[in-house]
């Protein structure tokens, strides 16, 4: 029997809250490194002979945006919209997971023979689950690189971010500025996990449940490679999602084709790349231990779906017999009555 053929050990949504619950855990653990990695995303490098009159700060690295932080607002400071930026975490891997497992059964199912599917069809696979995750959780995700923008004087909760976005000059439809620049992004976690499954069939060949350790190297080599493939079209939808800059008068960007050329023309082309420091460390740390316990909730999950199924089929079996023996001690009874 061919090997897709066989029921997959759990069901869609077993593999999406085992993603979730990963990556929850991941970015909570460095949520700092968010921070640092965004507003050094959205700041303009300063040029040299600058006046003192802007009133944001500026950060030079990664180190120097933790002090500036930290000084200016508290150690609470490095955790500035963490409950939207964890309920985004959540959705957006559920809706990733959940999709992405569904379109992988389905493509086992076309298939006439078992040979595992190759890295195009892999991003492929990845890029169609994550557009469909982007629809739906981008909204979470503007208003939390807006939260992790504010000032501590400016600074609003989820639901007051939220309101702003809705009354600002795009109004409802705020809350999905860079869909374009994000379902062009769906290939990161694409590469990623393609990446990650084919990095696992070169250096573990036949192996289904690898051990923690391996599998946080191969989540973290696997984003490191995503993110810098991807670096500029990060660094142009974190500019399209935050307030626009000083220099741009309260005018929004229209796209991200416009972010990019504002960057080249102020900052250089390696201007594309700022905050990649930290958005590789974030990643490489995330996606490992994402991965990691992505891999061991599979396997709690897996462990409970059996011994559910164990108990299904004993209590299963134990009606049954019930039901024999009171059929047989029914049939006992019966009187025998003659003419």
């Amino acid at each position: 029997m061919a090997a897709q053929s066989k029921p997959a050990p759990l069901p869609s949504w077993g593999y999406a809250v085992a993603g979730s619950t990963g990556a929850v855990l991941a970015n909570a653990l460095v949520y700092p490194l968010d921070i640092v990695k965004t507003r050094l995303q959205v700041q303009v490098k300063r040029k040299p002979g600058d006046s003192s009159e802007h009133t944001e700060p500026h950060y030079t690295s990664t180190w120097d945006a933790i002090t500036k932080i930290v000084a200016e607002d508290g150690i609470q400071g490095l955790y500035a919209g963490i409950n939207g930026a964890l309920l985004g975490v959540a959705s957006t891997n559920f809706a990733y997971f959940y999709w992405y497992s569904i379109v992988r059964e389905l493509y086992f199912k076309s298939q006439k023979v078992s040979a595992p599917p190759s890295t195009a069809v892999e991003l492929a696979l990845g890029a169609v689950a994550g557009a469909v995750a982007q629809l739906c959780t981008i909204p979470v995700a503007v208003v939390t690189t807006r939260q992790q923008t504010q000032s501590k004087a400016d600074r609003k909760g989820l639901i007051d971010t939220a309101r702003e976005v809705i009354h600002s000059e795009d109004g409802v439809f705020g809350l999905w500025r860079g869909l374009k620049a994000s379902l062009v992004l769906v290939v990161n976690p694409a590469i990623t996990y393609g990446a990650y499954e084919r990095l696992k069939t070169i250096f573990f060949p036949g192996k289904t449940r690898l051990t923690a350790g391996e599998a946080f190297l191969l989540g973290a080599m696997s984003k490191a490679l995503a993110t810098i493939a991807t670096q500029p079209l990060i660094v142009a939808k974190v500019g399209l999602q935050s307030k626009p800059p000083p220099q741009r008068q309260g005018k929004p960007f229209k796209g991200f084709m416009e972010v990019m050329q504002f960057i080249i023309k102020h900052e250089g082309l390696l201007g594309l790349f700022k905050g990649i420091g930290p958005q590789i460390v974030k990643g490489f740390l995330v996606q490992g231990l994402l991965m990691m316990t992505k891999e061991r909730m599979e396997f709690l999950f897996i462990l409970l779906f059996r011994y559910v199924r164990k108990l299904r089929s004993e209590q299963l079996a134990k009606a049954a017999e019930l039901a024999a023996a009171t059929a047989a001690k029914a049939k006992a009874v019966v009187p025998i009555t003659t003419k």
